[in-house]
């Protein structure tokens, strides 16, 4: 077995500005670690807890020191993710990024069902009618209101593909799944529930949204993918290109893949940790054999007070796992 040691004081701390706020924050930041198998990366969010971050250590682990299963396919389609931001910029954005399927962020407190329904039609609009356009409410509505949006959604995008965890239970997504036309797809549902190997999603969801890093790595997603028993959609957590080639390794490996992958995402920071960012070509990624090599790291490093808090936060979260 290859030694799993890491040196926390060597580990490198980024901290790569975002185009357009996310989640409440505008800089992501995280770790990377060098182990015998390459470089991996551990970044959750500073709201996870202890607990909660250990299967991002994990995953950490499992590319630096362990590397990844073979892929079964080169490349991977990518939807483009299409943040809070005007008609306008939803349109340009869509444009720009060569992709079939667009992902839109609805149900945020800055913007109104109204705002997002004529975000959805920009989208649609610079996609054509063969495009394909889902949303990601992240949660936010109870099963009414998500009923009542989706319903407005769905006919302003001419056609939903799904939608993503209207609502936080799984109790929630069956009720809603129930009432719409709309595919409904579970992310927190999974990758936060206490045993995600067991979470029941199948009658509650239609499709899974995996990711990487949360589930615990690539295996560990593999393993969550065949316990779902669901079509699956493999998406990032908006990390460097090092925590996309986890997403991208997952994404290979899976037996099937029917939809578009979260996984175009390089493109909503403004700078990255490699000279050879994953960024999507015609809505591509390639599936690569390992993480690329952080050569900006240097000019992408957080200062002195983040630098430690962060090593000291994976210095707990090592010892909690």
């Amino acid at each position: 077995m290859r030694d799993r040691t890491i040196d926390v004081d060597v580990a490198g701390v980024f901290a790569l500005p975002l185009r357009n706020r996310f989640r409440r924050i505008t800089v992501r930041e995280g770790v990377l670690l060098r182990g015998p198998a390459g470089w991996g990366e551990f970044s959750p969010f500073r709201d996870y807890d202890d607990a909660e971050s250990v299967p991002w250590f994990a995953a950490a682990i499992e590319a630096s020191h362990e590397g990844w299963p073979e892929p079964v396919r080169d490349a991977v389609e990518v939807n483009t993710t299409v943040p809070v931001v005007p008609p306008e910029r939803a349109h340009d954005l869509v444009s720009a990024s060569g992709c079939r399927t667009a992902k839109v962020k609805v149900a945020d407190p800055r913007s109104s069902l109204a705002d997002d329904c004529a975000r959805v039609e920009a989208v649609r609009t610079a996609l054509g009618p063969g495009g394909a356009i889902r949303v990601d409410a992240n949660a936010a509505w109870d099963v009414d209101t998500a009923v009542a949006a989706l319903r407005e959604l769905d006919r302003a995008a001419g056609g939903l593909e799904y939608a993503e965890q209207p609502c936080a239970s799984v109790a929630e997504l069956a009720d809603v799944r129930r009432r719409v036309d709309v595919r409904i797809a579970a992310d927190e549902s999974i990758r936060r529930a206490e045993d995600p190997l067991r979470v029941a999603v199948a009658g509650a969801a239609d499709v899974a949204v995996l990711k990487t890093a949360p589930l615990g790595g690539v295996r560990r997603a593999l393993d969550v993918a065949e316990s779902c028993g669901l079509p699956c959609v493999v998406s990032s957590a908006v990390d460097s290109s090092v925590g996309l080639a986890a997403g991208l390794a997952l994404a290979g490996a899976l037996p099937e893949l029917d939809f578009a992958c979260g996984l175009g995402t390089a493109s909503l920071l403004t700078a990255d940790v490699t000279s050879t960012p994953l960024s999507a070509v015609d809505g591509f990624l390639p599936v690569p054999h390992t993480a690329p090599e952080p050569d900006l790291l240097a000019d992408h490093a957080a200062d002195p007070d983040t630098t430690q808090w962060w090593r000291d936060r994976i210095r707990r979260v090592e010892a909690t796992g």
